[in-house]
């Protein structure tokens, strides 16, 4: 036991003979010399005390027969407090005890109908000492000691003088709390008091421990309760808005607030609002994301909980006194979903029973959870219904008829197309067996159906004749594959019919290599355009360097998907300029200009064509370096001539393609720029024809495997209308003047010059080439028949 530092030991003798009594000490054969001793006076104070004493024990004997009535927690500790107050004839009792998770003392005051929890650290103040030494406290004078908070007196208008605590233990000597009885009306509290209040409270200490295991165990029950009911909740209900409002009124219920606010972000705007918020009937709240205590939790993703909401600078009292709501306290949680996104918070306001304690906090961020599930469920639900509607659309856009199949053969789908083909309605197929679509007339079909369902494989027919009910036939494409679950289960079978008559046959072909207007030209044209004629036309070709190399280091999906995404891009570009993409040969493209019908601008729009390549492939490149990926240059050959055109191939496949020498020459003049070291070449025969202006620079005369003349070769430098330097100008003029001197045979002038052009743009690789063959003839000088062409290497 200790004292403060004004409470002497002022206690008589008397009170010395109670406490000894009350602590044990004496033994039967010293009580009559002990009494013997005292004085007349000292044994009449000693008989009061006795008298007292009685009282005390009494009221104590009643709150133990109290405490073993069948009372709820709180009830049981007011019903404690009072008879203890009562008891020591004091002004205030109060009875705390230790909450292990928050390593808090705590205690329950009525206030009307509700109920008001005190906490405070378990090491704070004279309470706070006690428990943690387990000495008892008495003090006679309570603003003396330095351990007493005068702020509480000041705040809430009490004075207090004096005090005693003791340790609140449990049946094993665990200090589990402190009992603290305040002002004793008749004086100082006394060591007899002292020892009196510890004997009761450790009488007391078990029941009172039980009582709050009890309600702990409820408590437990009822969240249990509640968890369960989001739970079959977030299981079964379907309406988003009425589940949350449910999840939302449960957050209110389990941690005894007064109402709670869920807040989503809305990434438009940038803001949080009110998706369910009690007490504000429809009204929408809207605010900032980053802005007062819901911003801070959802841009930190982290709790936020404030026992006094005035307190806290966060928040902005501005909207009490709008509303004229009085907050008190906050609990704020971040909502999350499966992907550790922020989706929003939750915000639950005034827990009736006091500031809200850790585990209000692990509750909420459980329903948040639920929350964040339910949010991510309805999202699915809706994608659901959204891809349903979409594939719906997709079906009802498609100009080929598209049929499914259950494992049964009965119909489940019909598309608007499959309707038009078969010339009957989907009513009156759905659900049928397929044999009531199909007829007896077509067993092919249901030959293919039963083989894809039994043996799970893709079938295709091309070419398929299809009798409809009418006894009308159509030639159809047939696509069969099987239809599985996620799990690969088959559900059936899907069919993919495409109506393949001649129309539509030359328009499908026409459309994957010219535009939709050159189609309907050929359409109306007819067999005159397609049965093959001879024709002037420019031919491109354009070719990946290096692709075997980049294929090699890329692997095969990757190579596929590269090509598809250069294709894409590169045959707008052809289209754009009103050519034909005659085909792909690996990676390389060749393209058509002035089939099949010719104009006068099909070698400007060639040219055009490359020129636009490369500047597409530049971008293109761009993209793939700050995606990490490797880039790549291309190479194009031009030539103009005369060409074979029209369908060519067997009855069961043609292709709309060009064939002649012409087509050579340009397939040559692309393989000439590895040697060349350039990107864009094109014949003396297309130079003839552009009517546009170009930066052009004559190159050689070049003689190509199967052609004995010569070919004029130019390189493609740019548009005409381009800002050209003043060093390119200079470097096209005196290339020209090495070029003459280099077939006049004049070696070291074409060497000077040459070496002027290097001093311009060191890496010109034609300059280098012919330098290095001028170099070689004035070593070694041609024969008297040197025409200056130069036969190209193709090894």
């Amino acid at each position: 036991m200790t004292t403060g530092p004004g409470g002497k030991d002022r206690r008589n003798a008397g009170a010395r003979v109670v406490y000894d009594l009350l602590e044990r000490r004496f033994k039967d054969q010293v009580l009559a010399s002990a009494v013997g001793a005292l004085s007349a006076a000292e044994r009449e104070v000693l008989l009061r005390q006795i008298d007292d004493l009685a009282r005390q024990l009494d009221s104590l004997i009643e709150a133990t027969r109290k405490v073993r009535e069948p009372l709820s927690f709180d009830l049981m500790l007011t019903r404690l407090i009072a008879l203890i107050t009562e008891a020591f004839d004091a002004e205030r009792s109060s009875l705390f005890l230790y909450d292990n998770e928050t390593e808090e003392l705590f205690s329950r005051v009525a206030q009307g109908e509700l109920t008001r929890e005190i906490r405070f650290p378990a090491d704070s103040g004279i309470a706070g000492q006690v428990f943690q030494d387990g000495r008892s406290a008495i003090i006679d004078d309570a603003y003396a000691d330095p351990r007493f908070n005068q702020a509480v007196d000041a705040e809430t208008g009490y004075r207090t003088r004096n005090i005693l605590c003791v340790p609140l233990r449990a049946r094993n000597g665990e200090v589990i709390g402190v009992t603290e009885v305040l002002n004793k009306r008749g004086g100082d509290f006394s060591a007899a008091d002292c020892a009196l209040l510890q004997a009761f409270t450790t009488h007391t200490a078990s029941v009172l421990e039980s009582a709050h295991l009890t309600e702990r165990a409820r408590e437990s029950l009822r969240e249990e309760a509640h968890i369960l009911a989001v739970t079959q909740a977030v299981s079964s209900e379907l309406d988003i808005d009425k589940l949350l409002r449910k999840i939302i009124g449960i957050a209110t219920d389990l941690l005894e607030a007064e109402r709670s606010t869920l807040f989503l972000h809305d990434p438009d705007s940038g803001e949080l609002w009110s998706r369910v918020a009690e007490g504000i009937a429809e009204r929408e709240i809207r605010i900032p994301a980053a802005v007062g205590i819901a911003g801070e939790v959802f841009t930190t993703r982290r709790a936020v909980n404030i026992p006094d909401a005035y307190a806290d600078p966060r928040f902005n009292p501005a909207v009490d006194r709008k509303t004229g709501y009085r907050t008190r306290s906050i609990l704020c949680v971040p909502v999350i979903n499966k992907h550790g996104v922020a989706v929003g918070v939750v915000q639950v306001l005034n827990r009736r029973g006091g500031p809200f304690r850790p585990r209000d906090q692990r509750r909420l961020e459980m329903l948040a959870a639920q929350s964040a599930i339910a949010l991510d469920n309805a999202r699915l639900f809706r994608e659901v219904l959204d891809e349903r509607n979409y594939s719906e659309n997709v079906l009802r856009s498609l100009s080929d008829a598209v049929v499914t199949l259950d494992t049964a053969y009965n119909v489940v789908k019909l598309n608007e197309a499959a309707s038009r083909l078969f010339r009957l309605p989907a009513s009156d197929v759905l659900g049928a067996p397929a044999y009531k679509l199909f007829g007896r007339d077509n067993a092919w079909v249901l030959e293919v159906i039963h083989k894809v369902v039994n043996a799970h494989t893709t079938e295709t027919v091309l070419d398929g004749v299809l009798t409809r009910r009418d006894d009308t036939q159509v030639s159809v494409n047939l696509a069969a594959s099987p239809l599985a679950d996620g799990d690969g289960e088959t559900l059936g079978c899907t069919l993919i019919l495409e109506d393949v008559t001649e129309d539509k046959r030359v328009r499908a072909t026409m459309a994957r290599y010219m535009t939709a207007k050159v189609a309907e030209q050929v359409l109306a044209e007819g067999e005159a355009v397609l049965g093959g004629r001879s024709q002037p036309a420019t031919i491109l070709f354009s070719d990946i360097r290096g692709f075997s190399t980049i294929a090699e280091r890329l692997g095969a999906q990757a190579t596929v998907s590269l090509l598809n995404e250069y294709f894409t891009e590169m045959v707008e570009v052809v289209f754009e300029y009103n050519g034909i993409l005659d085909k792909y040969i690996g990676d390389a493209i060749m393209a058509v200009f002035g089939t099949p019908f010719p104009s006068d601008d099909d070698a400007d729009n060639a040219v055009r064509v490359a020129i636009r390549m490369q500047e597409v492939l530049a971008t293109f490149n761009a993209r793939r370096r700050a995606a990490g990926q490797p880039i790549f240059e291309t190479r194009i050959g031009i030539n103009s001539g005369d060409v074979v055109a029209g369908n060519i191939g067997s009855a069961r496949r043609m292709d709309y393609t060009v064939i002649g020498d012409g087509v050579n020459a340009a397939a040559r003049l692309e393989s000439a720029n590895k040697q060349l070291g350039t990107r864009i070449l094109i014949s003396g025969s297309t130079r003839a024809l552009l009517r546009g202006q170009y930066r052009l620079r004559e190159l050689d005369l070049i003689r190509v495997k199967g052609r004995v003349a010569p070919i004029p070769v130019f390189e493609v430098r740019g548009l005409g209308r381009d800002i050209v330097s003043a060093a390119e100008t200079r470097l096209l003029e005196v290339f020209a003047s090495g070029l003459a001197c280099y077939r006049d045979q004049d070696w070291d002038g074409a060497v000077d010059c040459f070496d002027t052009v290097l001093g311009i743009e060191a890496g010109d690789q034609p300059s280098w080439r012919l330098r290095a063959r001028a170099l070689h003839y004035r070593a070694h000088p041609p024969s008297p028949q040197w025409d200056g062409v130069w036969t190209l290497d193709e090894k």
